[in-house]
């Protein structure tokens, strides 16, 4: 079969591509930004579905295709995501271009547990969709997944993770149980209803075998890993609220946190459902989470990302707000400090437009760090700036070396802290 699957470099829709192709189908890539994901062998299209918003934006891309599964999602609106346009503008959209070419096949995701309660404009919007698809002629499955884990690490598979590096655990309040799902499973799902002959227009929620609790599943990543349990700690609902807010203002600066407020809303409802009509369908018994993990033991990587998940984060607060107030700093009250360093030097008649110069360069640098669309330039830039700095200090003022606090020496840390911020840029 042709099939067009939308979403592609997103957790689902990039492992199902894969699957895909190593079962002989062709398959179409749709991302909604180019340069994501990680098969070159696989054509792509890049096409926004946040964008995509009429039938005649998919028409040109459905031409030949057999089938169409809609991977598509967001969980926030941002400054650069649209739960409205992505889960029901745009998914419409896909939906009536497919009945007018006569792509029959329509497998699309939805979320565990909308058709019940509808607490954010993520659930709201993915009904909005799962509507839009059930009024059209065509062969539809919808898919209504808890909680995917799998051997990749993106979303909640690596926030689980990170949690379990931690040597103390915080425990969010007001935490529903999930029913985690295995992505292996929900794969084959995808594989059964695209079989010819497989039942078509059901909806079914794809739900582990076990509910449990966020600080159990945490667990049975740190026994994975190997390690002891943790020491557990509730956080008060203030503090809990401050990180989600924390995390939206992350999501402006277009970073993709899982922790945001229609987060604490959803996981509040909880990731539960009735598996008994997908088992009773598709003959697929679900795997729970301890005995999936058995059978991939962690490895040294596993455990290297885990260490760092939060790491990260903190990087990208740290390296931003150092190029910026460095900025602030010498351009304020350490301006005379900045001038006089310059004063008898080669440099000693440009002191002040130089010390305005790299006050400027600090501050914008530090500005391209925190702005996720320019982050890897910024750190680029960050570091021909300290390389910079340590040329022009070793010619202006070599003994800046040796003096006690060791400013020059300290350029060193400094590029060796953004080296490893482009190594774990990457998100997905």
């Amino acid at each position: 079969m042709k099939v067009l699957v939308t979403g592609a470099s997103g957790l689902i829709g990039d492992a199902l591509c894969a699957r895909l192709t190593g079962e002989e189908h062709e398959v179409v890539r749709v991302l909604h930004r180019p340069g994501t994901g990680v098969h070159p062998d696989i054509p792509t299209i890049s096409l926004d579905m946040a964008r995509a918003l009429r039938p005649e934006d998919w028409t040109p891309y459905l031409a030949g295709v057999d089938a169409v599964v809609n991977c598509a999602g967001v969980l926030q609106d941002s400054a650069r995501e649209n739960t409205r346009h992505v889960h029901s503008t745009g998914a419409s959209a896909l939906f009536i271009a497919c009945e007018q070419a006569d792509v029959n096949k329509v497998i699309h995701f939805s979320a565990i547990g909308v058709d019940r309660q509808q607490p954010s404009a993520f659930s709201i919007s993915k009904l909005a969709g799962d509507e839009a698809l059930m009024a059209r002629s065509l062969d539809w499955v919808i898919l209504r997944p808890s909680v995917v884990l799998g051997r990749p690490a993106f979303g909640a598979s690596a926030l689980f993770r990170g949690l379990a590096a931690l040597p103390l655990l915080p425990v969010m309040p007001d935490t529903g149980r999930l029913q985690v799902v295995q992505l292996d499973d929900v794969i084959s799902t995808v594989l059964f209803f695209l079989e010819p002959g497989s039942p078509s227009r059901l909806t079914l929620d794809l739900a582990g075998p076990e509910a449990l609790s966020m600080r159990e599943v945490v667990g049975c990543y740190r026994r994975w890993f190997g390690w002891s349990s943790a020491q557990e700690f509730i956080l008060p609902n203030w503090t809990a609220a401050t990180l989600y807010r924390l995390g939206d203002a992350a999501a402006q600066l277009g970073w993709r946190p899982p922790m945001r407020t229609n987060a604490a809303k959803e996981i509040t409802r909880g990731a539960v459902g009735d598996p008994q009509p997908w088992m009773r369908v598709t003959a697929i018994q679900p795997s729970s989470l301890t005995a999936a993990l058995c059978l991939n033991p962690a490895t040294v990587q596993e455990r290297w990302f885990a260490g760092l998940y939060f790491v990260k984060p903190a990087l990208f607060v740290v390296l931003p707000l150092f190029w910026i107030l460095t900025g602030i700093i010498s351009l304020t009250a350490g301006w005379r400090s900045g001038v006089d360093l310059l004063i008898g030097t080669a440099a000693g008649a440009l002191a002040e437009p130089a010390v305005v110069a790299g006050a400027l360069a600090d501050m914008v640098v530090g500005a391209f760090i925190a702005w996720r669309p320019t982050s890897r330039l910024g750190l680029f830039g960050a570091i021909a700036v300290t390389l910079f700095y340590a040329i022009a200090g070793s010619i202006l003022r070599p003994d800046l070396w040796y003096e006690p606090l060791g400013p020059l020496l300290k350029i060193f840390p400094i590029l060796v802290l953004h080296f490893a911020a482009l190594a774990i840029l990457e998100e997905r």
